[in-house]
Order: structure tokens, then sequence, then C-alpha cells
């Protein structure tokens, strides 16, 4: 009984210490550094037009690489969950290469397929537009990698809804349409609310795939986590922390606020 209590006490004090070191010292750090000069440099920091560009920049293009991934991720979590076809387990176990594939080779990737030597960068250009180098491959490399948020929130909720709900609905003649939006969807919502949230965070910190295809012109197609690198290289850490506090700030409103929509789905 005692060696249990004992094991017990030591693997839960070795997990609490792993999450001091690795998660809450370097954000405590992060903190610190951002106001080491004072209250009035945050705000400076903050507010200098470049850094400000950057952020909003970054806030409109996750919010639009959002907005895409919560229509087609709903749309995908659907087929893959609702319908039977060859080559299904292949797509299913696909969606989760975001996850795998480095950032830089995302970028990469997106480099090769919109720059102006291939197929779509040539068509793009016939109609007198670049999408390289541009706020469109920003959000193309945000959507690629947050891709599986949504898909993978939904699915568990579209296999738990009862086939019966479905059943009762059309024996009393409502259309497929109607279903959907009264049974379905809002069984749905919760899962693609939550998702979405977390794409759009992980579409804010995004570096690896933007970098190479953003064309990272200051107050134009810098993103954040562009401009925070930059202050870095220049030896402005406090300014880099600035940002970067306010980005974790983001961060964590938006993780409370998928944990009380889990919460509350919970709760009923």
């Amino acid at each position: 009984m005692l060696r249990s209590r004992w094991w017990s006490w030591g693997f839960r004090s070795a997990v609490m210490l792993y999450f001091v070191l690795l998660i809450v010292f370097p954000i405590l750090g992060i903190y610190g550094q951002s106001f080491s000069d004072g209250w009035a440099s945050f705000v400076d920091n903050l507010t200098e037009p470049l850094a400000w560009k950057a952020v909003m920049l970054t806030v409109k293009l996750a919010i639009i690489a959002t907005i895409v991934n919560m229509a087609i991720g709903t749309m995908a979590g659907w087929v893959l969950t609702r319908y039977r076809f060859p080559g299904r387990k292949l797509l299913n176990s696909m969606v989760d290469l975001p996850f795998a594939l480095p950032t830089a080779v995302v970028g990469l990737m997106i480099l090769l397929l919109l720059g102006p030597r291939s197929a779509v960068g040539q068509w793009a250009d016939s109609l007198g537009f670049t999408i390289l180098f541009h706020e469109p491959a920003i959000v193309v490399a945000m959507v690629f990698v947050t891709f599986p948020f949504v898909i993978r929130a939904v699915q568990p909720l579209l296999e738990e809804i009862d086939a019966s709900e479905e059943e009762a609905a059309y024996t009393m003649g409502a259309t497929k349409a109607k279903t959907f939006f009264r049974i379905i969807l809002p069984n749905m919502l919760p899962g693609i609310l939550s998702g979405a949230m977390l794409a759009f965070s992980r579409a804010l910190a995004e570096f690896g795939a933007v970098v190479l295809v953003a064309g990272n012109i200051p107050g134009r197609t810098q993103v954040a986590s562009v401009y925070i690198f930059g202050q870095i290289e220049s030896d402005h850490p406090a300014a880099a922390a600035a940002v970067s506090v306010l980005l974790l700030t983001f961060s964590f409103l938006i993780l409370w606020l998928v944990n009380y929509v889990q919460t509350r789905r919970t709760a009923r």
C-alpha cells in the first residue's frame, strides 16, 4: 500500500514538473520579457505600425482560412463518415498528413504548386494576378496546416448521431435538407465550432509554411510570426515578446472557449 502511494505521488510529481518546466516557465519568460522595459515600452512595441499591421493581417487571414476550413472540413467529415467508397480509408488516414509533415515542406509544396512555373501560376498570370507572395498564398498555407481540426472534431459527433432520429424525420415527411439543418447540423455544431477555434489558433501561429510563400513584405504580407522572427534577428526581443504575448493571449482565450463548448456539450 505504501509503495503504491509513493509510486502515485512520484508519477504525479513527475508530470507536474514536466508541465512546469516545459510549459509554465517558457510562458512566464515571454510575459516577463515583454514587460522587461515597463508597461509604456510594451504598449509602444505592440502599437508600432508594422507590428500592428502584421497582427491584423494574421488575424484577418486566419479568419478567412478558418471559414474555408469550416465549410470544407464539415463536408469532408460528412463524406468520410457517411459514405463508403474505394480509397476511403486511405483518404481518412491522409487527413492527418499536415500534422506529420514539417511545415517547411508544406511551404515548399505550395511554392511549387502556385509558383510562376506551375500550371496554376501560369493560369493566374494569364488572368492578370499573382497568387504566390500575396495574401491568397498565405491563406492556402493556413488552410493546409489547419485542415484536420474541423474534420476530426466533426467525425465523432456524426458517428454518435442516432439514426432513428433521421428515420423519424423522414417518416414524418421531412426532406433531406430539412433533416440536415434541424437534426444533424445542431449535433455537429459543437464539433464544428471547437475545430474552427483550434484551426484559428493554429493559423495565428503558423510560420514554416507561411514564410516561404508570403513574400514577407512589411506592412503588406508580413504575418505576426514572421515579424517576431525578424525582431529576434534584429536583436529586439522585447518587441518580439510583446507580439508573442498578444498571440498567446488569443490562444488562451480560444482554448478556454473550446473547453467551454466541450463542457456544455458533455453537460447536455
